[in-house]
């Protein structure tokens, strides 16, 4: 049997299947499982690349201690490194991020798909509390009630 691609349908199928290969010198740090991306129905690209965000998101939070919180910073951009405290998508094709800069400035980037490049930092926490926020665990729960929801 080939691996040629003979209709449109065999296509979406395709692309309905997240895959996913990384090694690391420390399996523990390796991405997560991109079968925890659920659903068959067509999804777009920002909804896509938003759910597999949030798996690296909350891949890289297991690994910080209590003293940090994830950041990220981009890609060939000097606007520095925001405190992730939100992220969205409008489909079919812009992420959004919400955050703090370190001087604790609001900020927001809006980011078609195409462009996307996030490097997640871990950052020391900003606000004297008992536990750090942890984002990627909040915005999986959202979007596993929105999965149960539709």
């Amino acid at each position: 049997m080939d691996d040629q691609i003979d209709t449109s349908a065999e296509a979406l199928e395709l692309d309905a299947l997240p895959q996913l290969r990384e090694v690391h010198t420390d399996p523990n740090k390796c991405a997560p499982d991109a079968s925890a991306i659920k659903g068959t129905d067509p999804k777009s690209p920002a909804r896509w690349a938003y759910e597999r965000l949030i798996l690296y998101i909350q891949n890289f939070e297991k690994q910080l201690d209590n003293e940090h919180e994830v950041a990220m910073g981009f890609a060939g951009d000097s606007s520095g490194v925001i405190k992730i405290e939100g992220m969205g998508y409008y489909d079919p094709d812009i992420i959004t991020f919400y955050g703090a800069d370190p001087s604790g400035t609001k900020t927001q980037l809006i980011q078609h798909v195409s462009q996307l490049s996030v490097m997640l930092r871990a950052l020391p926490k900003q606000v004297e509390a008992d536990e750090p926020e942890r984002i990627g665990f909040r915005l999986a729960a959202e979007l596993e009630a929105e999965d149960a929801t539709s």
